[in-house]
């Protein structure tokens, strides 16, 4: 098999498989991330050109980033989806920010209670009364 349809297959057949719900269930304990990561190494083995080689230049060769680099890129969209208000105001979770700052930067200084509620309020689903 080819490389380019190594990734093409990988992309849309493996992928979505390996992180269908990542937003809810993010692997944080280290054996985890590494049974997760082990599909991707596995897989990246398919190529016979590439079987001698490292993990790491098996991933650069096929321009592919690490599953722990794409969790930890998709809780950054997240954020930023919730810091800029992209999603619906009646279902996501109110940020307050912090107004006044000594240090230089941006305006969306979460505070650190802000972003815990943000976690416990998308993790956990609110009950309703009925």
């Amino acid at each position: 098999m080819d490389e380019h349809t190594f990734v093409l297959l990988y992309k849309s057949m493996v992928r979505p498989h390996v992180k269908y719900g990542n937003s809810i269930w993010c692997p944080f304990k280290l054996g985890d991330i590494e049974e997760i990561e082990k599909i991707q190494k596995r897989a990246t083995k398919l190529i016979n050109n590439l079987k001698n080689k490292t993990y790491r230049e098996r991933l650069l060769h096929l321009k592919l980033p690490t599953l722990t680099f794409r969790c930890m890129q998709g809780d950054m969209i997240e954020v930023f989806k919730l810091t800029h208000n992209i999603y619906d105001e009646s279902v996501s979770p109110q940020t307050s920010f912090r107004t006044r700052s000594n240090t230089r930067g941006n305006n969306y200084k979460l505070l650190n209670h802000t972003l815990c509620l943000i976690l416990l309020l998308i993790l956990v689903e609110p009950e309703t009364d009925q």
